[in-house]
């Protein structure tokens, strides 16, 4: 059962249901539902900001990671990770890293990647599910505009926007893995781990004080949610406060 949209999620409540929802305005807590896992999961783009924090947040919760990026070094030694050398344009070589893991993460920029490629690495290498960092340009506005259409929708990300836009098309279009586009709100910043947030739908969502935005940290917490509890399967979701 998936979550209700424009749930709110809090780290510290006691309990969770069992099947891993909650009822509408409810809290969920992910250390309390005991989602520790001995699962191998792929992370391509485990180096960035949106990756690492991902990266920290598996590793936390006692997942096997084979962490992968073009410049390993880079990606941070913590239990339960292997650092690889990967690129994603490497098709072939991509598939046979990510072969035999219960899940891929992607949190790749999308300028530059190629959904078809990608979405056919995964399924090339038998992996059943998969789950992308999102972007937030293909969400709605309050007055219904597509945020990247909206007036004064800056020019300097259109072209990354545009990438994000196409990945979620490509995606909508599989039906033989389970996939999920986790979208950030429009802000996407560095931020404590608050473990306080909310899940929505296709809309933008926006705090009290109307700002649109969302920690790294925290959008991880609601990622890893997602592939633990096994919802928001060939959906697109939003994570905002």
């Amino acid at each position: 059962m998936s979550q209700t949209p424009d749930q709110t999620h809090s780290d510290s409540a006691a309990a969770v249901d069992p099947a891993g929802s909650t009822p509408p305005g409810a809290a969920a807590s992910s250390e309390a539902s005991g989602d520790v896992s001995s699962e191998r999961i792929a992370l391509i783009g485990a180096s960035g900001n949106a990756g690492s924090a991902l990266l920290a947040e598996l590793s936390a919760r006692g997942y096997a990671v084979t962490a992968i990026a073009r410049r390993p070094e880079r990606i941070a030694r913590l239990p339960g990770v292997t650092p690889v050398a990967g690129d994603a344009s490497d098709v072939g070589a991509l598939s046979r890293s990510i072969a035999g893991h219960a899940a891929v993460i992607s949190a790749l920029r999308f300028e530059g990647s190629e959904p078809t490629a990608l979405i056919g690495a995964v399924r090339a290498a038998g992996v059943p599910r998969y789950l992308v960092v999102g972007g937030a340009a293909s969400l709605t506005a309050p007055d219904g505009t597509r945020v990247f259409d909206s007036p004064g929708f800056p020019e300097a990300y259109r072209t990354e926007a545009a990438g994000g836009i196409a990945f979620l098309d490509a995606l909508r279009t599989v039906d033989d893995i389970d996939w999920t586009f986790v979208s950030p709100s429009a802000e996407f910043v560095e931020g404590p781990r608050t473990g306080r947030f909310r899940i929505g739908g296709d809309q933008l969502l926006a705090d009290t004080a109307g700002r649109s935005w969302i920690g790294f940290a925290d959008h991880a917490i609601a990622m890893v949610d997602v592939l633990a509890r096994k919802t928001h399967l060939r959906e697109r979701i939003t994570v905002g406060y």
